[in-house]
């Protein structure tokens, strides 16, 4: 963590923001848990998302994986959600 923590300090960043920053839903790892800050792009799938639930301060966790990595299950506002890899790359969180 030492060498970490120097690094980070060369960029002016600390551990815990660079922790913190907005990414993709599509990298976290199983048992993970986020907020959503936002959906990207626009159109019908952003649109469902947003009449899922999927809106920017809830909170979202990665349940599993398919097999093959698609699609995954996610748990948003206490219900269950399959998301294929691409829809969730457009949900961008960041960590609790």
């Amino acid at each position: 963590m030492e060498i970490a923590e120097n690094i980070n300090a060369l960029f002016g960043r600390t551990t815990e923001q660079i922790s913190n920053a907005p990414r993709s839903l599509d990298i976290l790892p199983i048992g993970a848990q986020a907020r959503v800050t936002g959906v990207t792009g626009s159109g019908a799938i952003a649109r469902r998302l947003l009449e899922m639930g999927v809106v920017p301060g809830a909170p979202v966790r990665v349940i599993k994986a398919a097999p093959l990595g698609d699609p995954i299950e996610v748990r948003v506002r206490g219900y269950h959600l399959a998301l294929r890899r691409t829809e969730a790359k457009t949900i961008s969180v960041t960590s609790d």
